[in-house]
């Protein structure tokens, strides 16, 4: 695997996030393979550090409301970018969806997601509890792809230059490539930046990348303050595709260095170009432009990312609330630190806001407890940063035990239930991941998209033979237990509408 970081100049190098992040931030994920291919050979051309391509809600988005195959995405990409490291964002345990899925899913997911095209893998834990990151990185790093373990920033009481230290440590030990910090409500102070990036680079030995939000209007300023401090790549969005809940601008970054040590080496003019291609092409989807077009500094009091609030606002509007969104926007910090202080990023802001909007909406703080919010409280997506306040606790859960092992040691395997519950329907080992995931969506996708009658039943049963024997046990999992209300379609199906569907 080449290293994508080696670099004696120390030219600063730039990932750019328009196939991705970009997208998501702004058009509600709704970007369409063929708006992507045409431009592609010159986003190959421009000498990028990597593109970030997929993974985040792309996955979701591509089956549930543009009727594509996420998979032939990542393949037709491939086939047009010759020179360009391919990255994606992996949620864990998550993978792409809002939920922790048995090992063998996150297996076969990384392992198709590198065969088909996945340079770098960003994976990441949204509570960072690294023992939900832990076996996604080994398999990563056994299919030979390059291991970015990311940090989720946040703000909070126990949340400090000490344990991002520490957190870095833990992913280094565990077999990381580089690391990024992942500001994803743009929190992060020019200063901070400066000081948190200059103490990774002088304690670990190896690339730091930082990825932020225009949101509150710091981002620009905190990327300059890091490349000072000697980060090795930022993300960044095209111009046109910029700001906002975006990232800052790629061309602008480029300017700021030209002419340095860090100078990027990227032609201004090819990036123009890509520039005027994309602004032509987002007036397709002024249906799905997010609402804020400047800054929202409200960011910085609730720390909430500008994502999760257009959410907010959805969920209050279906109840036609829509005027209580200041409460709900007070709430949230209340109900975040209950709980013990998660990072606000898919899935704990979703869970998180609609437990605030619930408590707002019903009058009564905790009336109602969604099925999320007790299985976060018991331990079932991970370590709390901090601790849950005992009496919300004794609310959520009564006297039920919290579980100490990794999440994941109490899920059973999926892929072969996958395999018989989707049968003639599977065309490929691809669609049956697409179905562990996403059940309901996959379905509806293969059934509009079936020709003739699909492949045999002998080609069914070799895909599902495949699946199992290639599957190796980290850990030996305690008993299974039956959580399945807590992962029904249905309730997967409502996240997908309340929740953020943020990065």
């Amino acid at each position: 695997m080449p290293n994508f970081f080696a670099s004696k100049e120390k030219p600063l190098g730039i990932t750019d996030t328009v196939l991705r992040d970009a997208h998501q931030s702004l058009l509600a994920t709704r970007l369409r393979t063929e708006d992507m291919l045409p431009i592609s050979e010159k986003l190959d051309a421009v000498g990028f550090h990597s593109l970030e391509v997929w993974g985040g809600a792309t996955f979701d988005s591509a089956l549930r409301f543009l009727n594509e195959d996420p998979w032939e995405r990542l393949r037709q990409l491939k086939q047009h970018f010759k020179k360009t490291p391919l990255q994606m964002l992996l949620r864990g345990q998550n993978v792409v969806g809002y939920r922790h899925y048995a090992d063998d899913v996150v297996e076969r997911f990384v392992v198709k997601a590198r065969e088909n095209g996945i340079d770098i893998f960003r994976i990441f834990d949204a509570l960072n509890d690294t023992r939900n990151m832990r076996w996604a990185m080994q398999v990563a790093k056994r299919e030979g792809a390059h291991v970015q373990a990311a940090i989720c920033y946040t703000i909070s009481p126990v949340h400090d230059a000490p344990l991002y230290l520490r957190l870095a440590q833990e992913l280094v030990d565990l077999g990381a490539d580089s690391l990024c910090i992942k500001d994803m409500a743009g929190l992060i102070e020019p200063y901070v930046a400066y000081d948190l990036v200059k103490r990774l680079k002088e304690t670990i030995p190896m690339p730091v990348q930082l990825h932020s939000h225009y949101t509150s209007g710091m981002a620009s300023s905190a990327y300059l303050k890091a490349v000072e401090a000697g980060v090795d790549v930022v993300d960044t969005a095209i111009s046109t595709m910029s700001l906002a809940s975006s990232q800052p601008p790629t061309e602008s970054i480029v300017s700021m260095l030209k002419g340095t040590p860090r100078d990027t080496g990227l032609d201004l003019e090819l990036l123009s170009d890509i520039a005027r291609y994309f602004g032509e092409m987002r007036k397709k989807y002024r249906a799905f432009e997010g609402e804020l077009v400047g800054v929202d500094t409200n960011v910085l009091t609730y720390q909430i990312p500008g994502g999760m609030i257009s959410n907010l606002v959805s969920q209050l509007r279906e109840q036609n609330a829509v005027d209580r969104l200041p409460e709900v926007l007070q709430e949230v910090p209340r109900v975040r630190q209950e709980l013990g202080y998660p990072p606000l990023v898919t899935p704990t802001s979703q869970i998180v806001g609609t437990q605030a909007v619930l408590n707002v909406l019903l009058g009564e703080r905790y009336k109602v407890i969604p099925k999320e919010v007790k299985a976060y409280v018991k331990g079932l997506y991970g370590r709390s940063p901090g601790p849950i306040d005992h009496e919300i606790k004794r609310k959520v859960i009564g006297d039920e035990e919290v579980i100490a092992c990794r999440p994941a040691d109490v899920l059973s395997p999926e892929l072969n239930k996958a395999a018989a519950e989707l049968g003639d329907l599977a065309r490929s080992e691809e669609d049956v991941i697409s179905y562990a995931l996403f059940p309901q969506v996959t379905r509806e996708y293969l059934s509009q998209n079936s020709r003739g009658q699909g492949p045999s039943k002998e080609i069914v049963a070799a895909i599902a033979a495949a699946i199992l024997p290639t599957l190796a046990k980290p850990t030996a999992s305690p008993s299974p237990t039956d959580f399945s209300p807590w992962r029904t379609a249905g309730r997967q199906a409502q996240l997908a509408r309340w929740g953020a569907l943020s990065p």
